[in-house]
């Protein structure tokens, strides 16, 4: 069997059903490699724990963080904050040989490539909006008044930045620069723990939560930077859009009580490569 290109996120592996899961996660062929697209768990051995047994199975791992490993967790031995914890995230992650978006970027030359892969950190700054909503302490408010409050605002801490919005405008601004600089002939699978564009939070039960979920600075980012395809989690809605004409797929396992009704899929590995049909 060809070796290919998955991914994968949203494992929560204090779940014990969840823990199970990343147990089950086997290369498929000899030289797989694996995309985790963040929320691998929020304390840190857990994140540890997961991201060696993976990087012992596959050819190569490549880990984008999301919001649950940057909360300082009071459960949590590893009281790092901020910008500290994120450091402290990639040096573990190079201890056990996972590439993180401080590295350089990975290029699969395997079937379907070459195909350079993008992992990226951006964060968000509350401009996922409900229409008509016009600044973040608006937005925020009326977060609070439907009862719908992301945990990131007690766990999630920007230091040394004066906020998680100007946290997210740094990492775009830093971000940006880096992918300008790729060559565009070799097109990139960009990684993110959040969706690039807005349009796939519409379909949130609680719509007050998109402002949550990424930025609109980086929503051209697909069509400026040659994406073949986007890869996110965070919603916890597996499912494929289009945007453009470029695939953006939502890989998230998600938490059991959302995941037992759907059932257990054949796998819970998302080819990437090869490129499912277009439906």
């Amino acid at each position: 069997m060809t070796a290919g290109l998955y991914a994968v996120s949203d494992l929560h592996v204090a779940y014990p059903e969840n823990r199970e899961i990343v147990r089950s996660l086997r290369p498929r062929a000899e030289g797989d490699w694996l995309i985790v697209a963040g929320d691998v768990a929020e304390l840190f051995a857990d994140v540890k724990w997961a991201l060696t047994l993976l990087s012992e199975r596959f050819d190569k791992v490549v880990w984008a963080p999301g919001n649950h490993e940057l909360w300082t967790h009071t459960q949590d031995p590893v009281q790092l904050r901020g910008e500290a914890r994120y450091r402290a995230l990639v040096q573990l992650c190079r201890d056990v040989g996972v590439l993180t978006p401080e590295d350089d970027y990975p290029v699969w030359t395997g079937a379907g490539g070459p195909l350079r892969i993008a992992p990226l950190f951006v964060g968000y700054d509350y401009s996922f909006r409900e229409p008509g909503v016009t600044s973040k302490a608006e937005s925020l408010a009326r977060a609070h008044a439907a009862g719908v409050v992301c945990a990131d605002e007690v766990f999630l801490h920007p230091d040394p930045h004066p906020s998680r919005d100007a946290w997210c405008r740094a990492r775009v601004a830093l971000t940006e620069a880096r992918l300008a600089a790729t060559d565009p002939a070799v097109p990139n699978v960009l990684v993110n723990h959040y969706p690039l564009v807005r349009t796939p939070t519409d379909i949130l039960r609680y719509p007050e939560f998109a402002q949550w979920c990424g930025t609109t600075r980086t929503a051209d980012w697909h069509r400026r930077f040659h994406a073949a395809t986007v890869i996110y989690g965070h919603l916890h809605i597996p499912r494929v859009t289009w945007h453009d004409g470029v695939r953006f797929e939502e890989v998230s396992v998600g938490y059991p009580r959302e995941w037992r009704p759907r059932g257990r899929p054949d796998s819970w590995l998302r080819p990437v490569l090869p490129t499912p049909a277009r439906v």
